[in-house]
């Protein structure tokens, strides 16, 4: 089992930054892909970005949002800038164990609860 626990959410003013960072614990593996999804109210939770031999992102995504990882601290970051209203979620840190780039839900086996991330304009 692996354990994620998600930090770094708040209220920003739109234009502001934020990074949320992922702590894994339990059976984790270097070779685990690890992603970041978000889900807005009343939205599907959707893929934002994901870091396993490379880095990939959701293309609206792409310049503001940075994943990393920190292998040393079992740690994974999303570095948020020039947010937006509409970046408003519950942002969640997931693993997967697959290779080549998961984007699914259904691809992700492991869970953190999530931390909140408001943007107000």
């Amino acid at each position: 089992q692996v354990q994620l626990v998600e930090s770094g959410g708040g209220l920003v003013q739109a234009g502001g930054s934020l990074r949320l960072s992922c702590a894994a614990s339990g059976r984790t593996s270097t070779s685990y892909t690890m992603g970041w999804f978000r889900q807005a109210p009343g939205k599907e939770r959707e893929f934002v970005a994901g870091i396993g031999w490379i880095t990939y992102y959701t293309d609206s995504m792409k310049g503001r949002f940075t994943i990393s990882r920190d292998s040393s601290k079992n740690t994974v970051y999303l570095q948020m800038n020039s947010l937006k209203p509409e970046d408003t979620a519950v942002y969640y840190c997931a693993a997967s164990r697959l290779g080549g780039g998961p984007r699914t839900v259904e691809s992700f086996a492991y869970w953190g609860q999530g931390t909140q991330v408001t943007v107000s304009s």
